[in-house]
């Protein structure tokens, strides 16, 4: 049973975990605390990959009141050598008495090791306190552990009745400076942004962050990938005009434009990374195979902003986890452009359904964020 103090100092682990946010990536974001009796003597948590890890640091901030102290992590400590030691032996060094975790670590190079190595030297172990609020802090992170893929957030941005611009094409802008801002912060903690061709084709978007260095130091670069099935992205893109690497995902030429294809990866091999992906049934990138390519990439979080096409082709294959959709109060009339293409439905219960997780009011217009119902 925990106690109030457990609470409150995995509590703030977690705050200490989110200052993770934009800079820990790929590696999860995690906070620790350490405490003898119910007096903290120690705080650390994980700034960037190949730096110690946030069980390291509070042990050096506790020094030798280490020693049968409790050590309060948001995350299973890993057992094995990465890019830094296993937090294991720093605990075990440095003689804690009792190890209290948040939530299991499924990479399969702890997945529980962490917690038998602990408690076989001696250390008593619990975990679960608060395990929800740290599951959803990494929620990329676990879900790339666990099925190979990153966690997909599609970002939408409709008028009030369901228009994403006007039938000419015109959307800038549906929202707000405020709202721009808040997508903005989306992007900074995300490992990729993706959209379609079309997408770049109509607004040139550069995709990039454009906000203040976070606290801590320098954010990982933010991969930006585009689905783009006949590498039509023009050389001179906005994309390509800042640092950082865009992926161009293709499918291999049909032979009749081969010659066409082959000219146009010429004219972008020097300014992206070019991926050829074997088309779908509908001639087009596989988004599934294509999440599978950025899960190797070690990408936890991915940001989805496309046109209707992507987002519908996303949610038709049920591979999104989360929308964040931005609603103007204003309207564009029937003419205006959807929000997604779905298939035609025969009945109304085979519409996708989506539970709410969050909504408020951002500026000007509302942020509602959604996730699948599990049915």
């Amino acid at each position: 049973m925990f106690s109030e103090f457990d609470c409150s100092a995995m509590a703030r682990a977690l705050e200490l975990a989110a200052r993770g946010l934009e800079t820990a990536h790929p590696n999860p974001r995690v906070g620790c605390v350490i405490a003898q009796g119910e007096r903290i003597v120690g705080e650390g948590w994980h700034v960037r990959a190949g730096e110690p890890h946030a069980e390291v640091h509070a042990l050096r901030a506790a020094g030798a009141a280490a020693a049968g102290a409790t050590a309060y992590v948001t995350l299973e400590p890993c057992s094995h050598h990465g890019r830094t030691p296993p937090c294991v032996q720093a605990l075990l060094a440095a003689h804690v008495a009792r190890v209290v975790f948040a939530v299991a670590d499924p990479n399969p190079r702890v997945n529980g090791e962490g917690a038998r190595l602990l408690g076989e030297q001696g250390v008593r172990v619990e975990q679960g306190l608060l395990e929800a609020e740290a599951a959803e802090l990494n929620a990329g992170f676990l879900k790339r552990m666990r099925t190979g893929r990153p966690w997909v957030r599609v970002k939408l941005a409709m008028s009030l009745d369901g228009r994403t611009a006007l039938g000419n094409g015109e959307s800038h802008w549906i929202t707000g400076a405020s709202a721009r801002e808040d997508v903005q912060r989306w992007r900074a903690r995300s490992g990729a942004v993706m959209t379609g061709i079309g997408t770049v084709l109509a607004d040139d978007p550069r995709l990039d962050v454009r906000l203040p260095e976070p606290p801590g130091g320098l954010r990982p670069p933010l991969l930006r990938v585009v689905m783009d099935s006949h590498l039509r992205t023009p050389p001179a893109a906005r994309l390509f005009a800042i640092p950082g690497e865009v992926l161009l995902v293709s499918t291999p030429p049909r032979a009749a434009e081969a010659g066409g294809y082959a000219a146009r990866r010429a004219a972008l091999a020097s300014r992206a990374t070019l991926e050829a992906i074997e088309a779908d049934a509908d001639g087009r990138v596989p988004p599934a195979v294509l999440l599978e390519h950025l899960g190797r990439r070690e990408i936890n979080e991915l940001w989805v902003e496309a046109g209707p096409r992507l987002a519908g082709a996303l949610l038709a294959a049920q591979l999104v986890d989360e929308l964040v959709l931005y609603i103007a109060p204003r309207l564009l009339g029937p003419q205006g452009r959807p929000l997604a293409e779905l298939p035609a439905l025969g009945r109304l219960q085979d519409s996708p359904w989506f539970v709410m997780m969050d909504v408020r009011q951002v500026g000007t217009d509302l942020r509602l964020r959604l996730r699948p119902q599990q049915r």
